[in-house]
């Protein structure tokens, strides 16, 4: 099934915090920040059930780092949902100069979706199998692929209804 991804946006402006000796954003930097608007991503778009029956763990960071960013210049995050198996998704973060729209860094994790009572790992499958909006309830089908599906399957039946996030 191919879709269009829900692209998610922050913005975030270089602190004297972020640099390093080199006087330019520390690696260890873009991590965090890639982490931040994951998180960010999840508890925007998922409902209450969601946020304290579940919760997502990092499982690998593969991250290129095209240029660098210095103190005071504002950057724009992007994350989106890719490809994903049973219990792991597939996030994607772009990093940008917002003035010059260059590309800093491109990032790729895989996160996997755990239980959060259990510290298990659990099926993403049967955690969104049915979805309930607007008081009603029904199957996802085979759109239960990711979240971000599941929003672009409802925001095509039900469009984007007041309330809907």
């Amino acid at each position: 099934m191919n879709y269009t991804p829900e692209i998610y946006e922050m913005g975030i402006k270089v602190t004297k915090e972020d640099l390093d000796e080199l006087q330019h954003v520390n690696n260890v930097r873009y991590v965090q920040w890639i982490q931040d608007i994951a998180k960010a991503h999840w508890e925007n778009r998922a409902g209450k059930e969601f946020l304290e029956s579940y919760f997502w763990l990092v499982v690998r960071h593969e991250i290129d780092y095209k240029q660098q960013a210095f103190l005071d210049d504002e950057l724009l995050m992007q994350t989106f949902i890719g490809e994903h198996t049973h219990v792991t998704s597939i996030r994607h973060v772009n990093i940008l100069n917002k003035a010059t729209g260059k590309i800093l860094i491109q990032a790729k994790s895989t996160w996997c979706l755990m239980y959060r009572k259990t510290k298990k790992p659990v099926k993403i499958f049967e955690v969104f199998e049915t979805c309930e909006i607007f008081g009603l309830q029904f199957f996802c089908d085979t759109v239960y692929r990711s979240y971000g599906v599941i929003q672009i399957f409802i925001r095509k039946c039900f469009g984007n209804k007041p309330g809907f996030k």
